[in-house]
């Protein structure tokens, strides 16, 4: 899942982005609003986490203006400011949760699954397809009722893939949902994704198989 976080403290980001990368998240990090409106520009997010105090401006007049333009992306705001009219204005504001620094990973995290999972609930929060189940929040995939487990990389691929079933994914698309703009990959990353996924899905029994569309991308199929 996408993430874009915004705050400009160096030694947060850092821990933060370590940790959400080890939970499945791929994180974009900027430090200012510029930055940040920049970046919504060119990616889709499934989930921002805002800062309010930045060096070009304030989060919260940010945030409301991005649900004006129609952005429903479910919005964490971290800040220190513990003060509770000013905590109903950040609610008022557009933000789907609160979070009093200084962070605990674990919680943030919990929390992003929980917004996510709300979120999710407008609509089917699981995914079936074929014989495959996989649900986005708690990040589990079953085959016949079989849980499945599936490395974090190949994981956020077959998510993709899964949205969008049946409908061919341009490589450009995968490759803009997987990585974010710090992280290095090589030139035949996403082949040997696709290359692993196919052996989770081959030696589990689904019926989904990954077809490759030359010059394309790929298409997830069923038996």
């Amino acid at each position: 899942m996408r993430t874009l976080f915004v705050d400009h403290h160096a030694d947060l980001t850092r821990a933060v982005g370590v940790a959400l990368g080890d939970s499945g998240f791929a994180v974009d990090i900027v430090r200012t609003l510029e930055q940040a409106s920049s970046a919504f520009s060119c990616a889709s997010y499934e989930v921002l986490l805002l800062e309010l105090a930045l060096p070009d401006g304030n989060g919260l007049d940010w945030l409301k203006q991005l649900r004006s333009e129609g952005h429903s992306v479910p919005a964490l705001v971290l800040s220190d400011v513990d003060d509770l009219e000013k905590r109903i204005a950040i609610f008022n504001g557009g933000a789907d949760d609160f979070l009093l620094k200084p962070v605990c990973t674990n919680e943030l995290i919990a929390r992003m699954r929980a917004v996510l999972r709300r979120s999710a609930q407008m609509t089917d929060p699981f995914i079936v397809f074929g014989n495959l189940h996989f649900d986005p929040i708690g990040r589990q995939v079953s085959v016949a009722g079989h849980p499945l487990t599936v490395a974090r990389r190949e994981l956020c691929i077959l998510e993709h893939l899964l949205n969008r079933a049946g409908r061919i994914v341009p490589r450009s698309q995968l490759e803009d949902h997987l990585y974010s703009f710090n992280d290095e990959v090589s030139a035949n990353a996403l082949e040997v994704g696709i290359y692993r996924l196919r052996g989770y899905l081959s030696r589990s029994g689904a019926t989904p198989r990954i077809k490759t569309v030359r010059g394309i991308g790929y298409i997830l199929e069923c038996d």
